[in-house]
């Protein structure tokens, strides 16, 4: 079958380097790399365990109000935080 693509050009520059490499034509580059990326895709995915993060516990807030940043900053530093 006969068609036009328009390739990227970040593939077209790995296809160049892989038929000077490989010594294949650009026809073969492209119809091995449609066929193993088709395959791929058609490929059930396997399923993945799932990701747990664990808990820690940091303690309570040693400062009782966030809302004013000066105020939180001059308990933490000092009067001299600027």
């Amino acid at each position: 079958m006969r068609t036009t693509l328009t390739i990227d050009d970040d593939v077209a520059a790995a296809l160049k380097r892989l038929r000077k490499s490989r010594d294949a034509s650009f026809k073969e580059l492209v119809n091995d790399a449609l066929r193993r990326g088709l395959r791929d895709m058609n490929e059930a995915q396997k399923p993945r365990k799932p990701f747990h993060t664990r808990s820690v516990s940091l303690g309570g807030l040693k400062i009782e109000n966030l809302d004013n940043i000066g105020e939180v900053l001059a308990q933490i530093e000092g009067e001299d935080y600027k």
